[in-house]
């Protein structure tokens, strides 16, 4: 039987790429369901920041040329995708949220998206973001829509990545996370969300928030689909210097079965300290899907991470002062408040204070890679209490202490660069989706994906779909 639209839609990559190969269904076809899709429901969602439907039509038939030339394909033949807009394309607008550089089109493609583009993905085009990768949408963009709740959080950066993926508006995304912007989307829109070790993913061709805690990574609808994407944009790259030379593994060669012998970290007071009721509930469930596929849970005692997260908007603020140099503050009234307010911040720091606080990122960094040597992954939560809605945001961020509330179960591991998955873990009676977070030591994303396989094959929770069509 032939594919609905819808069909399509909900496919994994897995599952499109195969009925492509097997010429079930054509790569044309495919995407000009999604396009379709796309014109249907983004003028409610506004996850796109520009569709690009001749360049995906045309990549499309070139995928399905090549397959009837028998040639060799990539790991995404034909399999329609999208960009966060701080991606460089070659020759089409990438703005990363701002309107600063609502003109500038890119000369080349950047690394990641080049890499897709040599898989044999579909580029559906570019995705809505905050402004320069903040936390805050320009207030002259229109930002993305929740696709469970309307007047819910979105989850800041990286929000058109987790919005499109939800509502079936690609099949993949590339997100970014500097101190959570994969993680937080993923949970707010009920997404699978993998942040890569730093440097396993060039940086080359991206808009900089601070360079040395921005990770690039897929965000998807399963671990597997993760797993492949990660797989053909990983790797060392001559254009980034930074980029880790570890040869990349395949990331589903490990048994998505079991999970025997795994040790899974649990720092109780970590994982519990003013953590509302659903998280925790969602938290001590994934905790058993996981002990019940054999992995063995181990009491841990988390390195001190209130300096990382008291540290991080002024690490993050010189050097997003650094990236902006050429336009701020030359140009300060076409910023953002928020954005502004964060510049403002790197450039009042002293260099003793930076320095000060890069010790302690290199001490906290030693710190939990001696711990990852007792354990394979650790589990926590990703925010402390449920998805808020768009007033409950606003009164958090009112309060004294919200931005370390919010931001203690992620910023510690773009501190440390450590690989992090988010998994759909269950949902409020809203309902809204909630998540956890396994944490892996370095370059093992491998181990991630295949707790992350083995979870999914054990709940459904990334299965459910919110009420878009």
């Amino acid at each position: 039987m032939t594919p609905t639209d819808q069909d399509i839609a909900w496919m994994s990559i897995e599952t499109l790429s195969t009925l492509i190969r097997s010429r079930r269904i054509s790569s044309a076809e495919a995407t000009d369901a999604m396009l379709r899709r796309i014109a249907r429901l983004d003028p409610g969602l506004h996850a796109y920041a520009r569709t690009t439907p001749e360049l995906a039509m045309n990549q499309a038939r070139e995928a399905d040329a090549r397959l009837a030339r028998g040639e060799p394909l990539g790991a995404l033949h034909g399999v329609p995708i999208a960009v966060k807009d701080l991606c460089w394309t070659a020759g089409i607008p990438t703005a990363a949220g701002s309107t600063i550089h609502h003109d500038f089109r890119p000369p080349v493609d950047g690394t990641v998206v080049r890499r897709l583009r040599e898989a044999g993905a579909v580029l559906l085009g570019k995705l809505q973001m905050t402004e320069g990768a903040f936390s805050a949408h320009h207030p002259e963009i229109v930002a993305p829509v929740n696709p469970w709740q309307a007047q819910a959080w979105t989850g800041v950066s990286s929000s058109g990545s987790g919005v499109a993926v939800a509502a079936g508006l690609c099949h993949g995304a590339i997100g970014t996370d500097t101190g959570g912007s994969i993680r937080y989307p993923s949970v707010a829109n009920g997404v699978t969300g993998l942040k890569p070790t730093w440097g396993r993913v060039s940086r080359h061709g991206a808009f900089e928030l601070a360079a040395s805690l921005d990770h690039l990574g897929p965000m998807c609808r399963s671990a597997a689909d993760c797993g492949l994407m990660l797989g053909a944009i990983a790797g060392a790259d001559a254009d980034d210097p930074t980029a880790l030379q570890a040869p990349v593994p395949d990331y589903l060669a490990g048994d998505p079965h079991r999970l025997d012998g795994l040790r899974i970290g649990i720092d109780d007071a970590y994982v519990s300290r003013d953590v509302g009721t659903a998280v925790t509930d969602a938290f001590q469930a994934a905790l058993r899907t996981l002990v019940a596929l054999g992995a063995t849970p181990v009491a841990i005692t988390l390195p001190p991470v209130e300096a990382m997260v008291s540290a991080w908007v002024p690490h993050c603020g010189i050097e997003a002062a650094l990236a902006h140099a050429d336009t701020f503050p030359a140009r300060r009234s076409e910023y953002g408040p928020m954005l502004a307010q964060l510049l403002d911040t790197g450039l009042a720091l002293s260099g003793v204070d930076y320095q000060r606080m890069l010790l302690a990122r290199a001490d906290f960094t030693g710190r939990m890679n001696a711990l990852m040597q007792t354990i394979d992954l650790l589990l926590t939560p990703v925010i402390p209490f449920n998805v808020p809605s768009l007033s409950q945001l606003a009164e958090l961020r009112a309060q004294p202490g919200y931005r370390g509330q919010l931001q203690r179960f992620t910023v510690p591991f773009d501190m440390s660069g450590q690989p992090t998955l988010t998994l759909p873990a269950g949902f409020t009676d809203e309902p809204m989706p909630l998540g956890v977070q396994l944490v892996a030591g370095h370059l093992r994303e491998d181990l991630l994906v295949r707790a992350g396989r083995a979870f999914q094959g054990s709940t459904d929770w990334h299965t459910r779909r919110p009420p878009v069509g």
